[in-house]
């Protein structure tokens, strides 16, 4: 501030600093507060003032708006006497009617009430008046004149082209003598009528003038045509003729009379009653423009009067105002300032430079207190991170651990499956390799019998008959135990290569399956499980074998376990069919126990099993679903009811688009959890 020091400044910022910071938001409050009731008063005096000119400027401009419309109603009334003079109809009448009785209307109710005008509406209520009588008279005149027009111009065309037509049947033949001079005559009718009704309807004195000329040629025509008529008939219309003709005549002149004083009396009574009554209203608009002028003067005065003295107290309650809030803004930004510094001091880590202002009693003092607490809390936390950082590296080495001990179960959950494979599988060769070990055994005992025979004297045929029999039967049956114990070796052995390599190759699904069903048959023998399998021939995919095998043995064991604990029998279904050009359906499913709704939501989770005190590991749904959405690239559905059976739906390509999981590869030393695309239902 300009006429203090920065030592005056500071004291003046610690005397306000003694004054709580609402206190000094409250003062700046006052002081807009004063301002505005100040400004008030001085808008309140001025806006009677303003209220009152405004009050005339509105009352002349609604009186100019009263004028305007007569002017507008007394021009259009004018627009349709003239309209109605030159072609009378009864809809312009009542409209005319109409306009008159507005015009009137507003004259009576709204003028001669207006405080503006009703001093001076009477010179225009009179020529109005004259105005709108002069409409009856013309009326007056139009009916005279379609009465002439009627009577004494239609009617004796109407006679004439009668008579026309009886000299033109009186005459015998177009070579007559009097034919030329009646044409000439009746084309000089023609032209006499088309020229009548122009002037009737137009007023064209051209057309007034031809008239009188073919008015003329017809009266000229017709001594002629008496002297050439050739017989009585002829002479008693020309003579009618000449009567119409001369009447016609008397008809057009009266007619041209009678339109010159209608045309008088819209020019001297209608038109210049109108011209009269726009000049009243142009001499009232020019006074009410005068008084709005005036009333508009007397408004812009006040209000510039207004503006000056509320511009000149602004300013002055403006300069103490923005005097006050700096110096209330110094009080608060000052200590604030000295606040973040020792908030970025403590943020940098400089934890030994002590809060300034934290002795002050206002809240910013309260905030520096604040602040030095949480210096004493960042030391405090600082000790404390030390000490955590140390617990997390123990917890982060404990966690490898616990990633390799799932890798571990994993592992030894996949290797299981495959032990039992083998456990089952030898148990079943071990029935023909043990039947072939006793038919072998009993073949060379019988053997050396028939050698000691021979070899004791001559050889009867019977017993050469019988030892071919019993080598023949033992022969078959050593081939077909030997078969026997080949197919189940030849399948293991295909399953074990499929299981223990992550290899793609094209496999034939039908054939993949009895493979792994005949892996586990010694499983069903140990339980009352019907297995049905429904593949058919010909589904070749493009995948890995050894992953769908692991899929539909886990699927068994879980199911054998699970399903039909206890001993329970039912039956196992494995079917597959072709969902398109591109995907395979395989469903696997068992009239077994079935699952609950907490069980189904967390099936396929890792871990998760209802039988941990039997030994298991709640893995095999876990990597079943990982080997079904990741290296073979589909999706798996599970649908179960609690007591009716668990189905579960896999739905994969019928050429794979996934990698080996990690199940397959554990032997690299990659160790991530896949992540689970669907939940099941």
């Amino acid at each position: 501030m300009p006429g203090f020091g920065p030592q005056g400044r500071f004291r003046i910022v610690q005397l306000l600093r003694s004054v709580p910071i609402r206190w000094r938001i409250l003062s700046i409050a006052l002081l807009n507060s004063a301002v505005v009731v100040v400004l008030a008063v001085l808008i309140w005096n001025g806006s009677k003032v303003l209220g009152s000119a405004w009050e005339d400027v509105r009352q002349v401009r609604k009186s100019d708006r009263i004028l305007a419309n007569l002017e507008s109603e007394t021009s259009r009334l004018q627009n349709l006497i003239h309209r109605y003079i030159n072609q009378p109809s009864p809809d312009l009448f009542a409209e005319i009617l109409l306009l008159r009785e507005a015009v009137l209307g507003t004259l009576t109710t709204r003028a001669s009430t207006d405080p503006m005008l009703s001093g001076s509406v009477e010179e225009l209520e009179r020529v109005t008046s004259r105005f709108l009588d002069g409409f009856g008279e013309l009326r007056a005149v139009q009916a005279k004149i379609s009465k002439t027009y009627n009577e004494q111009v239609l009617a004796p065309t109407k006679d004439m082209a009668g008579l026309y037509s009886i000299i033109e049947g009186a005459t015998g033949h177009r070579d007559a003598l009097i034919w030329p001079s009646l044409g000439k005559s009746r084309e000089a009718f023609t032209s006499l009528l088309v020229a009548a009704n122009t002037y009737y309807l137009s007023l064209a004195p051209e057309s007034a003038e031809e008239a009188r000329r073919n008015t003329d040629t017809i009266e000229k025509t017709i001594p002629i045509m008496t002297g050439l008529a050739e017989n009585d008939l002829q002479r008693m219309a020309l003579t009618r003729l000449k009567v119409k003709t001369a009447e016609l005549r008397d008809g057009l002149a009266k007619l041209s009379e009678q339109l010159a004083n209608r045309t008088d009396l819209l020019r001297n009574t209608v038109d210049a009653s109108q011209a009269d009554a726009i000049g009243a209203i142009d001499d009232l608009s020019t006074k009410m423009r005068q008084r709005e002028q005036k009333a508009q003067e007397t408004f812009d005065r006040t209000l510039s009067s207004i503006s000056r003295r509320v511009l000149s107290i602004a300013v002055i309650f403006l300069g103490v105002i923005m005097s006050a809030g700096v110096m209330i803004a110094l009080s608060i930004r000052l200590p604030l300032a000295q606040i973040m510094a020792a908030m970025r001091a403590i943020t940098s880590g400089d934890l030994d430079r002590p809060v300034q202002g934290a002795s002050a009693r206002d809240e910013v003092g309260a905030m520096a207190r604040a602040v030095e607490v949480f210096r004493e809390n960042a030391i405090a936390k600082r000790k404390t991170e030390d000490e955590l950082r140390t617990a997390k590296e123990k917890a982060e080495s404990a966690l490898l651990e616990l990633n390799t001990a799932q890798q571990n179960l994993i592992d030894a959950e996949r290797l299981a499956a495959l032990g039992g494979l083998v456990a089952g599988v030898a148990h079943e060769v071990n029935n023909p390799i043990g039947i072939s070990l006793t038919v072998a055994s009993s073949f060379a005992r019988r053997a050396e019998m028939f050698e000691g025979e021979l070899k004791t004297g001559p050889l009867r045929r019977s017993k050469l008959d019988e030892f071919v029999r019993t080598s023949r039967d033992a022969s078959q049956q050593l081939v077909a135990n030997l078969q026997r114990a080949g197919e189940l070796i030849q399948s293991f052995k295909q399953v074990a290569v499929d299981r223990s390599h992550a290899e793609r190759r094209q496999f034939n699904l039908s054939e993949s399956t009895d493979q792994i069903v005949a892996s586990l048959r010694p499983v069903l023998k140990k339980a009352a499980v019907t297995l049905v399998v429904d593949v058919p021939e010909g589904i070749l995919i493009d995948g890995y074998p050894g992953a769908y095998g692991q899929i539909l043995t886990n699927l068994f064991l879980n199911a054998v376990n699970h399903a039909f604990a206890d001993g329970r029998s039912g039956t196992i279904t494995i079917s597959a069919r072709a969902r398109g050009s591109d995907d395979i359906e395989i469903i696997f499913a068992d009239d077994g126990a079935g699952m609950t709704p907490d069980v189904q939501r967390q099936a396929f989770d890792p871990f998760f099993t209802t039988r941990r005190n039997d030994g298991g590991t709640g893995l095999g749904l876990h990597i079943v679903y990982n080997l079904v959405t990741q290296q073979l690239g589909g999706r798996m559905m599970l649908e179960s009811r609690l007591g009716q059976g668990t189905t579960f739906r896999i739905i994969m390509p019928r050429i794979a688009r996934g990698e080996p999981t990690i199940t397959d590869a554990a032997a690299d030393g990659t160790s991530q959890w896949p992540n689970r695309t669907m939940s099941s239902t």
